[in-house]
């Protein structure tokens, strides 16, 4: 029996059943996604640098060994031990096998803007900030809003995030100089393990998708910032989980590739999709009663409607 005959059964005995589509590709079905169809392809026959790569065509997780991919499963010590004899696996502290662990803190010299005590020039600016964010107090209180006055994040508003047990998982800080070197700095983390604000969100109602917590805040009903353009495999696997049914993706206008991406996405999971168009502003420029409307005015995305989009943006 060839080593791709012994490495497909060490696979199936933990993904069950694979179904060979070309060459050393095996198709199974995805354990992050569960997608109803087997989309998570792997190729058992090694290329010139001995890695066994795999990828979901739905979820889009993916790694360059099959090691990577049994440590993201937690399978047992004896079966990843029977892997080693079977693939040149990466090394640990390369791609995939092992992941740097970062530890996300508030910075030491955050101070809360609930019930502020003193009246510093510093303190004034950041609650003069706010308020030209219309950010209110309750949400001060919601978000625990605060500011720095002096360190790495000397003048700078802080906005925290948190997890589903109340556990900080990231932070935005943004300057309020008037001109300032660096407008937004965050804490290094490993970004596609990060839910933002996901301790204020219910998984059993309709999900909006925005860029920055700013946004987020606006919007104020279950809202998740992805501090970016890009789902993080964390946020796109509790999509899944929670079987949530409708989603609004509301990226700014130079986001709409992005945005189409994930629309495609989510709709080939199955998911009701409405894309909402921002005419070149966000929703913290445009504030919660405006967004609501076009939220309201929105119409589910249909597979034709995104092929209009995307010629639409491809020739203008």
């Amino acid at each position: 029996m060839n080593n791709t005959m012994v490495l497909l059964g060490l696979v199936e005995s933990v993904l069950n059943k694979g179904k060979h589509t070309s060459r050393g590709n095996y198709a199974f079905h995805c354990p992050f996604c569960h997608h109803h169809k087997p989309k998570l392809e792997i190729n058992l026959e090694p290329n010139s640098k001995g890695e066994n790569t795999w990828h979901c065509w739905t979820c889009d997780n993916k790694g360059k060994t099959v090691f990577s991919l049994f440590k993201r499963l937690d399978v047992s010590k004896d079966k990843l031990d029977q892997l080693k004899s079977h693939v040149k696996y990466i090394p640990a502290g390369r791609e995939g096998d092992t992941k740097e662990e970062f530890k996300v803190e508030l910075p030491k010299e955050f101070k809360s803007l609930v019930n502020p005590a003193g009246n510093s020039v510093t303190l004034r600016q950041a609650l003069k900030y706010t308020r030209n964010r219309n950010i209110s107090n309750n949400e001060i209180i919601k978000y625990n809003i605060g500011y720095c006055s002096s360190g790495k994040y000397n003048n700078s508003i802080i906005i925290p995030s948190y997890d589903k047990n109340g556990n900080i998982n990231y932070f935005i800080s943004r300057s309020f100089e008037l001109d300032p070197a660096r407008k937004y700095n965050a804490p290094r983390c490993n970004k596609n393990e990060i839910i933002g604000l996901e301790y204020f969100i219910n998984w059993n109602t309709p999900i909006i998708l925005c860029e920055g917590i700013f946004d987020a805040i606006a919007i104020r009903r279950n809202a998740i910032p992805l501090f970016g353009k890009t789902i993080s495999q964390a946020l796109m696997m509790k999509l899944v989980e929670n079987n949530v049914k409708t989603i609004y993706i509301a990226l700014d206008n130079d986001a709409l590739k992005d945005a189409l991406k994930h629309c495609e996405k989510l709709i080939n999971l199955g998911k009701q999709v409405y894309l909402i168009q921002l005419d070149d502003k966000d929703p913290s420029d445009i504030g919660f009663q405006q967004f609501t409307k076009l939220l309201h005015t929105s119409t589910q995305l249909t597979f034709s409607d995104l092929f209009a989009k995307k010629v639409e943006l491809t020739y203008g």
